[in-house]
């Protein structure tokens, strides 16, 4: 299992595009088959702050992931144009 944290900061002005991108990327990437969990969040006391949790079956699911055309749509074309910071993690599971 591949897990992957990813940290991105947007203009408040932009709220509701990314909000709207956000969702319709995390429809289409939970259909994927190699995808066990997409779930984007605001954090709490900052809704410009948007943190990503995603786990994938294999580095294959991944990269098949990053290959989709929403994945283009909504992640480069939209998310990667508007995000002021970002900051990525993979992770090892314990247990």
């Amino acid at each position: 299992m591949i897990s992957v944290t990813a940290r991105m900061k947007f203009k408040p002005e932009d709220r509701r595009e990314i909000q709207d991108a956000l969702r319709a990327l995390t429809a289409a990437s939970r259909l994927e088959p190699g995808c066990a969990t997409f779930i984007p969040h605001t954090l709490e006391d900052d809704p410009d702050t948007v943190l990503m949790y995603e786990q994938y079956r294999d580095q294959a699911a991944r990269d098949a992931h990053a290959a989709t055309e929403h994945f283009q749509k909504y992640v480069v074309a939209c998310l990667y144009q508007r995000m002021l910071e970002r900051q990525s993690e993979n992770l090892n599971a314990l247990a």
